[in-house]
């Protein structure tokens, strides 16, 4: 770890959950970190596309020509992607909260999150969230949800939001941290926030899966637990103005190399073999899950540390495109299941298809609108050439 140089600090609050007492100049944005958190939204659309080709009896559409090989190796990508997503999210989550609380107060974090994250939870739950149920019921999977009864469809956010559930967790968080701040905590003390990793260890070993993930509205601890100590120690990282530097292979080799075979392996194990190889297996995928985190960061510092138009475009983009994916990618797993074409030809038509069309509804419905401002703030459009 590193100082960051990438923004000048702000005077930090005159008072917890207060703004400071000057404004600070206006800061350059963080690209990087703009263009991981993207890329982390992007993966989901991988990660869906390709529940299809697991064989799993939890997805109601599987491919007739899925084999035992095909769909072990697309369970492995997926347990790749899953593993970090979800972490480096929060953690960048954090510290972008962290970032804003620093600059405007807390009072305007509150406000941002909720109209940013909570807005458009509460939107998509009663849109996207029934129109991917009906979707699925269609398919032939979800019985629970009977036509004959469309208010199922209105309310079925009330037992499960899909794939929403990160933004209902991510408002709890934002509780907490404001809870914290009122208590006076600064986010400064090293050996307290540094120990959030091995504390993290704990939640990990309560938890099922890679992921982590749950649709349900009622908060799971565990989950909650094991999302807040990426939250927490990213807003410590922006506090400290720690950035991941040249280093970023020394994290991400042993990740990829080590702990992600090491957490395949531990975690096909016996799930009677015993208190020490769920505890083995549990770190194994905190270390994957911290490394991969360092790792990306300092990767991603070094490739879209500038601003590129298309990077910045594309990280705006993603969180539309995440929001709204889940119904299309079903529709499109309707279309191409029972066709003739190869399983990896697919995959890849179904998640390029997918983007494309959620590109073009980004650009032309939702980038200059309301809706874009609401996701992401105004945006301008660039000026033609002379």
């Amino acid at each position: 770890m590193e100082p960051g140089n990438t923004a000048p600090r702000a005077a930090a609050p005159a008072a917890a959950g207060e703004p400071a007492a000057t404004a600070a100049p206006a800061a350059p944005r963080y690209h990087d970190l703009d263009a991981l958190r993207g890329v982390a939204m992007l993966l989901g659309i991988v990660l869906h596309g390709a529940l299809f080709l697991l064989g799993s009896e939890d997805w109601p559409l599987t491919d007739p020509g899925v084999t035992e090989g095909v769909a072990a190796g697309y369970g492995i990508l997926l347990a790749a992607i899953h593993g970090f997503r979800m972490p480096i999210f929060f953690l960048l989550s954090g510290f972008f909260t962290a970032l804003l609380w620093r600059r405007y107060g807390l009072r305007a974090v509150l406000g941002q999150r909720l109209r940013r994250v909570g807005l458009p939870l509460a939107i998509g739950a009663v849109t996207i969230v029934p129109a991917t149920g009906l979707l699925l019921s269609l398919s032939g999977g979800d019985d629970d949800l009977a036509p004959l009864h469309p208010f199922t469809w209105l309310l079925s956010w009330t037992y499960d939001l899909d794939h929403l559930w990160f933004l209902w967790y991510l408002l709890a968080l934002v509780a907490l941290f404001a809870l914290l701040v009122k208590l006076g905590l600064t986010f400064r003390h090293p050996r307290l926030w540094w120990g959030l990793i091995p504390l993290s260890l704990l939640p990990r070993l309560l938890m099922d899966g890679l992921g982590g993930e749950t649709g349900s509205p009622v908060i799971n601890p565990q989950v909650l637990a094991w999302y807040a100590m990426f939250f927490l120690l990213g807003v410590f990282m922006q506090q400290r103005g720690l950035m991941v530097g040249r280093g970023w292979a020394a994290a991400l080799a042993p990740a990829l190399l080590l702990a992600f075979p090491l957490t395949l392996v531990l975690s096909a194990g016996d799930p009677e073999g015993g208190a020490m190889l769920r505890i083995m297996a549990a770190a194994a995928q905190l270390a994957y899950a911290w490394l991969m985190c360092f790792g990306l960061m300092g990767l991603f510092r070094l490739l879209a540390g500038r601003e590129r138009f298309w990077v910045r475009y594309l990280s705006d983009a993603a969180y539309w495109m995440y929001l709204a994916h889940m119904p299309l990618i079903v529709a499109g797993q309707m279309l191409l299941v029972r066709g003739p074409l190869n399983v990896h030809l697919k995959f890849a038509l179904l998640c390029l298809g997918v983007s494309l069309l959620l590109l073009i509804s980004y650009q032309w419905a939702v980038r200059y609108t309301f809706i874009g401002k609401g996701l992401n703030g105004p945006r301008e459009r660039r000026p033609r050439p002379a």
